[in-house]
C-alpha cells in the first residue's frame, strides 16, 4: 500500500486533466552526454517490449530473490505500464545490452522540444533526487551518499540529481526496500540547486542539458519540490510537471510507461 505522502502526489495528478556491498571508488563523469539529433525516444511496448518484461521477471526472481519493489510492471495494451526507480535502473541493465537506454531527464525534455513523443498522460521515472543523509528513505540517502563522497562531491549542501541510466541495483537485505543502489563508471552526477525546496512549485517551459528546469514566470509547467532532505524520485508526471519530492520510492501504478533512447545507428 502506498505511504500517505505519495498518496498526496497521486491525487494531486489525478485531479488534472489527461489530455551493501561496499562500493569501489571510480571515476566520476563531470558532464552530461552530449544530446544527439540521431537519438529516437519511444515507449516500450511491442514485442520487444514484451521479450524485455519476460527478462526482468526472470531477473527478479533469480537475482533480486522476488524483491516487492520491483513486482510493479505489466504489459498491457501493447505496452509496458508501471514506474519505480528500482525498476527502471533494472530495465536499463537490460535495455544496455541491446544498446537502448531508459530515457534521462536531458531525453525526456529533448524529446518534449522535438515533440518526439506524446508524453501527456503518463508519468515516467528518470532520476533520483538527493538533500542529505536522513530521512526520507534514511537507509538509502546514507549508502548512496557515501558513494558519491568517495568521488569527492559535498552531500547536504545543493541537491543532487542522479540520471537512472548509469546506476546499478544490488540486493541488501537490510535495506527496507531489499535494494539499494549502486554507482558505476557510466553514472552521472549533478549539483541541481534548481531542485532545492526553496524552488517549489515554481514555473517553467524548458530545461537545461542536463534536464533541470530553466525557471520562468510565465512557464506553463510546475516544479514540485518540497521536500529538505533524503533520497526522492526525480519523475515527470502526466501534465508534463517535474515532480522532485516523491520518497515512495516503489509506488506505480498503470499510468507509468517506459520511456526509453536508443541510437539511430543501432
Amino acid at each position: 500500500m502506498p505511504n500517505p505522502r505519495f498518496l498526496q502526489t497521486a491525487e494531486r495528478w489525478m485531479n488534472k486533466e489527461v489530455p551493501s556491498e561496499r562500493v569501489q571508488p571510480v571515476s566520476p563523469v563531470q558532464k552530461s552526454q552530449p544530446l544527439m539529433n540521431n537519438v529516437s525516444y519511444s515507449f516500450l511496448g511491442g514485442i520487444e517490449g514484451q521479450a524485455i518484461l519476460d527478462e526482468y521477471n526472470q531477473r527478479v526472481s533469480g537475482d533480486y530473490q522476488g524483491a516487492s519493489a520491483l513486482n510493479v510492471l505489466s504489459f498491457a495494451d501493447n505496452v509496458l505500464k508501471g514506474s519505480n526507480p528500482f525498476a527502471f535502473v533494472l530495465l536499463n541493465k537490460i535495455l544496455t545490452q541491446k544498446k537502448m537506454r531508459i530515457a534521462t531527464p536531458a531525453d525526456l525534455e529533448r524529446a518534449l522540444e522535438k515533440e518526439a513523443i506524446n508524453l501527456k498522460g503518463t508519468y515516467g521515472d528518470s532520476g533520483l533526487v538527493l538533500r542529505s543523509e536522513s530521512d526520507p528513505n534514511e537507509y538509502l540517502a546514507k549508502n548512496l551518499a557515501s558513494q558519491i563522497k568517495g568521488w569527492g562531491y559535498n552531500v547536504g549542501g545543493d541537491t543532487i540529481m542522479i540520471p537512472l541510466a548509469g546506476i546499478e541495483l544490488v540486493y541488501d537485505s537490510r535495506s527496507p526496500y531489499d535494494l539499494a543502489f549502486r554507482l558505476t563508471d557510466s553514472s552521472e552526477i549533478f549539483y541541481a540547486p534548481q531542485l532545492n525546496k526553496i524552488n517549489h512549485r515554481k514555473k517553467f517551459n524548458r530545461a537545461d542539458e542536463k534536464g533541470l528546469p530553466a525557471f520562468e514566470d510565465s512557464g506553463s509547467r510546475t516544479l514540485h519540490s518540497n521536500e529538505e532532505g533524503g533520497i526522492c524520485r526525480l519523475c515527470r508526471d502526466w501534465d508534463l510537471d517535474l515532480d522532485a519530492g516523491d520518497w515512495d520510492l516503489a509506488y506505480s501504478d498503470s499510468n507509468g510507461r517506459v520511456n526509453f533512447a536508443r541510437s539511430a545507428s543501432t
